[in-house]
């Protein structure tokens, strides 16, 4: 195990990163630096002496198209990622196909929340002994479970309804899955922890607007189902309705989303009360500075006295090599996944991601 990890791991990466730089290449516009940007990615990279003529033919044969020197090559990437980073006061126009102008079709699959890999988390209060106001819920002996894990997100959207209300709203399809994976707990054969599961589907309209230096671009409703898909006394799942203003500067993004959770029977409810430690809603800003991007999430329970709870998270992703970037975070509240809905702790992680919110 220990020997499959780095490569297991160096493929899962390097997929993510072709997904996420073609992505970025789709965004743009200009149909140059669109194709340069391809070119990048996935044009083999030509061979001098190859393509070299040999001087004594070189009357009496047409010459063969020059190879790019590297300054052109290198003004020609420039030139992409000063289009990429034009577009960045829209990014979520781009990111949702609000402008009829310029949308992709249907069923292209896109980046959705951050994706990243977290070689090294570590919390100062481990749930060896998850529990819940549900009984049948509550585990009864603790388990052999460490601190110190590796976590991994992945997330992923497709569009499946184009030009809805008159070409102001799009229906969507996404998907998010994290991962807690005691891959350095060996003594209990490196097992996944904890693995949450989001399937939703959201309907985004385009809502231009401007508050200040704000431009408001969008609002969504969505159906949302969360679960970590196991049996009880580890079972947990809710569904709920989520809506979401999303608002942006030319560096800046934010995200206010309140929900709302379904309600079920008392005999079903793996999680009572849910909402009032993981909360009931959030608010996400993201700034970038050059390459690098922070971002601050805050939930709470929108309540107070006892029930006053919640979470905050701070990312901080830093500019490695082309779109991969070293990534660091901090958690402190309720909630860091489905089984730890009602458990408080702080974990601090480090890693790599490929896509940041926006």
């Amino acid at each position: 195990m220990p020997r499959i990890l780095p490569a297991t791991l160096a493929a899962f990466l390097a997929s993510l990163s072709y997904l996420a730089q073609a992505n970025e290449c789709a965004s743009i516009d200009d149909d140059g630096l669109r194709l340069s940007c391809y070119d990048r990615l996935f044009r083999p990279t030509p061979n001098p002496t190859a393509q070299a003529a040999p001087a004594a033919n070189t009357a009496s044969t047409p010459s063969a198209p020059a190879v790019p020197d590297k300054a052109a090559t290198r003004e020609t990437l420039l030139a992409t990622r000063s289009e990429l980073q034009a577009n960045k006061g829209r990014s979520l126009v781009d990111a949702w196909d609000l402008d009829p102008a310029v949308a992709r079709g249907t069923f292209e699959i896109k980046a959705y929340k951050p994706m990243h890999i977290l070689v090294g988390t570590h919390t100062n209060h481990v749930n060896r002994q998850p529990s819940s106001e549900q009984q049948d819920n509550t585990v009864s002996s603790p388990l052999p479970v460490d601190p110190t894990e590796v976590q991994f997100q992945i997330s992923f959207k497709s569009k499946v309804w184009d030009g809805l209300f008159d070409d102001r709203a799009n229906l969507w399809f996404g998907y998010t899955q994290s991962s807690r994976w005691q891959v350095y707990n060996q003594k209990v054969s490196r097992p996944f922890r904890e693995t949450n599961y989001e399937p939703e589907a959201i309907l985004v309209f385009r809502t231009p607007y401007s508050i200040g230096d704000w431009r408001g671009q969008l609002s969504s409703i969505s159906l949302n189902h969360q679960s970590n898909g196991r049996e009880r006394p580890l079972s947990r799942s809710w569904n709920r309705v989520i809506a979401q203003t999303g608002l942006e500067t030319d560096d800046a993004t934010l995200l206010i989303r309140p929900w709302w959770r379904l309600p079920e029977s008392d005999k079903d409810d793996d999680n009572p009360h849910i909402e009032d430690y993981i909360g009931r809603g959030e608010v996400i800003y993201a700034r970038r500075f050059g390459g690098h991007v922070v971002s601050l999430q805050g939930r709470h329970s929108l309540r107070g006295g006892e029930n006053s709870r919640g979470s905050v998270r701070l990312d901080w992703s830093i500019p490695l090599s082309g779109f991969l970037k070293a990534h660091l975070t901090l958690f402190s509240g309720y909630g860091e996944s489905m089984i730890d809905y009602n458990h408080r702790q702080t974990m601090i992680g480090a890693g790599i991601s490929l896509v940041e919110w926006r």
